[in-house]
């Protein structure tokens, strides 16, 4: 587990995302339909995974580019940057 005040670093930002990014969703749906979806996944994923602070950080940074990214509409670039991320979490 990770420590809490990193994780509810973590939360605020996607809550702070989430509600900024809801003229988006509601304008295009591409980043709901795609992005959304791995994101929370991914997300989720964290929630367990034994990070280290910086791991998580870099973690964390990673899904903020996958997510500008999506709002540019390069959906399958920033699926790429979620399939990255996945990857470099620890294996159970």
């Amino acid at each position: 587990m990770f420590p809490s005040n990193t994780f509810r670093c973590a939360v605020t930002a996607l809550v702070i995302w989430a509600s900024g990014a809801t003229g988006s969703i509601a304008a295009g749906g591409a980043f709901a339909r795609g992005c959304a979806a791995r994101d929370m996944q991914i997300m989720s994923m964290l929630e367990i995974s034994a990070l280290s602070p910086e791991e998580l950080n870099d973690a964390l940074h990673m899904m903020i580019d996958a997510r500008m990214t999506c709002f540019q509409g390069q959906v399958v670039d920033a699926l790429a940057i979620y399939e990255t991320i996945v990857r470099r979490l620890p294996a159970d």
